[in-house]
């Protein structure tokens, strides 16, 4: 199971449009597991850690199941 990069950020309300979500990911503002991610669609699984503008996340079984 994974979770696509620019959902996961609207799920976490760091970007309220899938506009916004490509804006913040092009932006190179979001890093998964300590690398620059510019890909909108990057797909993420448990135990990827993201990072944007400081604050980390990491991609649990829960998130996946939702």
């Amino acid at each position: 199971m994974f979770v696509e990069l620019n959902t996961f950020l609207k799920i976490k309300n760091l970007a309220s449009t899938g506009g916004q979500a490509k804006q913040l990911i092009r932006s190179g503002a979001v890093l998964v597991n300590g690398i620059i991610e510019t890909r909108n669609r990057r797909k993420l699984i448990a135990g990827d850690k993201v990072e944007v503008n400081g604050k980390k996340y990491i991609i649990t079984e829960d998130l996946l199941r939702d």
